[in-house]
């Protein structure tokens, strides 16, 4: 039972030290056919959930040197949620899941080695996806080009304008 046990930490520990961000979120009165849902959304943006005891989990943390959430988050019946580099998407998922079903209850998480409570994480969630970001700054970038081309342009566009109509009064 021990080395079950010690496995189950390792494997915790590779996914906690892989994962740039994990959320706990307290399951209890969610039906299996929702959580059977809920690992399918979070499966299409790359995040997983796991479910292990409290005890575990807080050992986990300690050992790959996370700073400790709050008490109360790691109590009852909780899920791990962690992925690759989408926390954004991953608490958005949780966020709208919870707002549709009412159930998980989320309660903590940590990104990038930050504690956050509830709100922390709802905050996360309202945030824009990468690809957005990226997009804006796309945008922002090439607003200076494009109005340069713009300008450099105006002039013959000018030039043009008069000489047709200075043909079309001819």
């Amino acid at each position: 039972m021990k080395a079950e046990k010690q496995a189950l930490l390792d494997d915790l520990l590779s996914k906690l030290e892989q994962s740039p961000y994990f959320l706990v979120a307290d399951y209890q009165g969610l039906t299996v056919s929702h959580f059977a849902e809920l690992r399918k959304r979070l499966k299409e943006v790359g995040a997983g959930t796991r479910v292990l005891k409290n005890t575990m989990v807080k050992r986990a943390l300690r050992d790959a040197g996370f700073p400790e959430i709050d008490e109360q988050a790691l109590t009852g019946q909780n899920m791990l949620i962690s992925g690759g580099s989408e926390a954004p998407a991953a608490a958005k998922v949780l966020k709208n899941f919870t707002a549709e079903f009412k159930k998980p209850v989320i309660k903590a998480g940590l990104l990038d080695g930050t504690p956050l409570d509830a709100e922390g994480v709802k905050a996360l969630a309202d945030l824009p996806s990468r690809e957005e970001l990226l997009a804006k700054l796309l945008s922002v970038i090439n607003a200076p080009a494009t109005q340069l081309v713009r300008t450099i342009q105006e002039p013959a566009g000018s030039l043009a304008r008069v000489l047709q109509a200075k043909a079309d009064k001819d």
